[in-house]
């Protein structure tokens, strides 16, 4: 039975019998900002499903000790931009986790599975898929809303105790703990991505320069889309950073004469942009190149990607679970082991990996 709840008051009164586990999920709206903003939290408590108005004055502060409370274990499926979306709104992330997507590709059930298949596969139960591009927003909410928001958090008990017995069968509880704790970790230290150039195919075929330089304008796209909550393509488009990363102006007014020629392009910005096209990093020599595949590289790349392959098929883990392509790339790069493949997967890859490490050509 789902409960609407609209007074901070009538949360703090249900925490007051401390559940030993909830289920959680959030709606939120992020078309037009940087952070998303939270428009509705589910929370699954015993046999009652309460849908939580985030935006009443006062519960944020109402919800901040169950997400903090260590005794309680938030179950919640496919979490990262949910705890996002908690860590901008009250400041604290939900902890401990119990993530069923996370959890369902350990255990061998399959790999990024949505909510409404997983449910399926698990109880046989097929959930509409209904308000996904609603106005979570608006008040008041429609029953259609408030229904799918419901089954939302309605199955997550019945995931847990399922997932959490077949890794229990297979000795991964710790797995699923040590993925929870990185999540959450990347979250809560979240400062941006140190080297975004790398994720972008166009930086492949700039010259060294040009890349420090894109990665100068990338950094100081990112501290601006945070500090004005808007997204990053609306302070700089990726095709404008490039070309100005690939050709830079002689000057200002040969900035200014190139964002004449592009509609998007950030003119009351342009003085900011100036400065950071211009100003070198501390650390950008110490920046990896983003490289064009090679034969060579190529071949090295395939080499990996065969040898976990094989050891996720030993596991029965599902495809890129144990190491996606882009984190082979950067242990290519040479440098320090990944954080992204530390804990278990170190475990079950370095022995592995290292001899074919040992005879890659060069990245650098």
């Amino acid at each position: 039975m789902a409960h609407w709840i609209k007074h901070p008051a009538e949360l703090e009164e249900r925490y007051r019998q401390r559940p030993d586990r909830i289920g959680l999920d959030t709606e939120f709206i992020r078309e037009r900002t940087y952070w998303p903003q939270l428009a509705l939290v589910q929370m699954a408590v015993g046999d009652e499903i309460l849908l939580i108005d985030p935006l009443v004055p006062g519960m944020a502060d109402a919800l901040r000790p169950w997400l903090e409370d260590a005794s309680i274990l938030k179950i919640m499926h496919s979490a990262s931009e949910d705890l996002v979306a908690f860590k901008c709104a009250c400041g604290v992330l939900p902890r401990p986790l119990f993530d069923t997507q996370i959890g369902a590709a350990l255990a061998g059930i399959g790999g990024g599975m949505g909510y409404q298949k997983l449910v399926a596969q698990v109880t046989g139960v097929v959930l509409p898929k209904g308000e996904t591009r609603s106005d979570w927003m608006r008040r008041p909410l429609s029953d259609a809303q408030l229904e799918y928001a419901a089954d939302d958090v309605e199955y997550l008990f019945a995931l847990h105790d399922a997932i959490d017995a077949r890794l229990r069968e297979l000795g991964r509880r710790d797995w699923l703990q040590d993925d929870a704790q990185r999540l959450l970790a990347s979250v809560e230290n979240d400062e941006g991505e140190r080297w975004p150039h790398l994720s972008m195919r166009a930086a492949q075929f700039l010259e060294p320069d040009a890349q420090r330089r894109l990665l100068r304008l990338l950094r100081w796209r990112d501290q601006q889309a945070r500090h004005s909550d808007r997204p990053r393509s609306w302070i700089l488009d990726n095709e404008l950073a490039t070309l100005l990363a690939r050709t830079p102006p002689a000057d200002y007014e040969a900035l200014l004469r190139l964002f004449e020629r592009f509609p998007k392009a950030p003119r009351k910005l342009a003085q900011a942009v100036w400065q950071a096209l211009q100003t070198p990093l501390a650390d950008e020599d110490q920046a990896p190149q983003a490289l064009a595949a090679t034969d060579g590289n190529k071949a090295a790349l395939k080499r990996l990607q065969d040898a976990v392959a094989r050891r996720s098929a030993d596991l029965g883990l599902p495809d890129g679970l144990l190491a996606s392509r882009r984190h082979l790339e950067a242990l290519l790069e040479g440098g320090d082991w990944p954080a992204a493949l530390g804990g278990w997967r170190r475990e079950q890859l370095q022995t592995l990996l290292q001899p074919l490490l040992a005879t890659a050509p060069a990245s650098r």
